[in-house]
């Protein structure tokens, strides 16, 4: 007789493997993929160009109907020069919580909708749930994107996806649409003591910078704002810049990473043509009448759409009745939500844990919380056995 794992044995197992994303995720899937099939039920790998990592795509209950999608990824953010108290990669309970790379984010409601499985095939069920395993979500949300593609052209799509990013069990329908990019800086360069022969690429980042942080400051005036949202208007950020040799040196290269965190209404692409339109049309012909070469290049790092779901959505009204809540919210950070409904699949953000401890050192769940997932799962068990 197989004995039965509690959520918390499965995300012990889970939380054992180091699935930062620079990892292959392989070793959790194969254990995932041994779990399953002490139940007799056999998942569906999607592979990334590699072969390095995979997706992990399961449907148990019949599969010519429209059915329901718990969906977590299982990748995870470094712990270097973290400083933690006990190790990351080994469950640690004390005083109520449970400690370890990725308890929040987000291996925990992956581990309770693993947990239910023996529920799911015992039930049985009249509409199938499928559970979505993916990859490198915490670097662009590439992983899911694979598995997508090859859903977005099956027969039978199924009707409502709850993502279960820590919302401390809070449905969530909307999120902003995230555009991380990077523009790269050619001047030329020379002596310090022939400054006006060189074209400084940091100085004219510099400008840059300061243009994207007006545009930002514009933003933030708008006066429709959705008080649901945390930080209610669209914001830039400019996280990294690089650029330079030594100080005597005019700098020839200068790279800039900066960050859009758009609202729905607010057009990502439409503010990044702003802003190179001002590099191109303002900046760059001085720096041209001294070295032709000399301008912008900008590049997309990664696109991580939107989400927004009405209130009234069916998806919404069967979360808040599994999660037992009535309230939702909106949220300033990304993820694989806005994926999903992209290729017409209705979904919200709903699952345990706080987002306040997410990538942190330390990071942890409370065990009320995996308790509040575990009656989530089984509430909509008990639904898709109904039909």
């Amino acid at each position: 007789m197989t004995a039965t794992l509690t959520t918390s044995d499965v995300l012990a197992a889970l939380i054992g493997f180091d699935t930062t994303s620079r990892n292959s995720n392989l070793p959790l899937i194969g254990w995932v993929e041994d779990y399953l099939g002490r139940y007799g039920v056999k998942g569906e790998r999607v592979y990334d160009a590699t072969g390095q990592k995979a997706n992990l795509w399961v449907t148990i209950g019949p599969k010519d109907v429209p059915g329901y999608v718990p969906s977590g990824h299982v990748d995870v953010v470094p712990v270097d020069g973290q400083n933690w108290a006990t190790d990351p990669f080994k469950l640690t309970a004390r005083d109520g919580r449970l400690y370890g790379r990725g308890t929040c984010d987000m291996k925990g409601f992956v581990a309770a909708s693993l947990a239910a499985v023996p529920a799911m095939v015992a039930a049985p069920l009249a509409k199938p749930i499928h559970l979505a395993i993916s990859y490198d979500e915490e670097v662009g949300c590439r992983g899911v994107r694979t598995l997508l593609a090859v859903l977005k052209d099956r027969p039978v799509k199924p009707e409502a996806c709850f993502v279960g990013e820590p919302t401390n069990m809070q449905v969530v329908t909307a999120h902003k649409t995230g555009r991380p990019m990077r523009c790269t800086v050619r001047g030329k360069e020379a002596h310090s003591s022939l400054r006006p022969f060189g074209v400084s690429a940091i100085e004219e980042a510099a400008k840059l910078i300061v243009r994207i942080n007006e545009i930002g400051q514009r933003l933030a005036r708008r006066t429709d704002l959705d008080m649901l949202f945390s930080v209610p208007f669209s914001t830039t950020s400019v996280g990294v810049i690089k650029g330079g040799t030594v100080r005597n040196i005019v700098a020839g290269e200068c790279v800039v990473d900066f960050d859009l965190r758009c609202v729905p209404g607010d057009d990502p692409y439409a503010i990044v043509a702003e802003i190179e339109a001002y590099a191109r049309d303002v900046l760059e012909p001085p720096m041209k009448a001294i070295e032709p070469t000399a301008g912008f290049t900008f590049e997309e790092l990664s696109l991580v759409p939107g989400l927004d779901t009405s209130a009234d959505a069916p998806v919404t009204v069967l979360a808040k009745a599994l999660a037992g809540r009535n309230d939702h919210a909106k949220v300033a950070y990304g993820t694989e939500a806005g994926l999903f409904q992209e290729i017409g699949i209705p979904t919200v953000v709903v699952g345990p844990g706080s987002i306040e401890q997410a990538h942190k050192p330390d990071e942890f769940i409370e065990q009320v919380e995996l308790t509040k997932a575990d009656a989530f799962i089984a509430k909509l068990v008990a639904h898709a056995a109904r039909g």
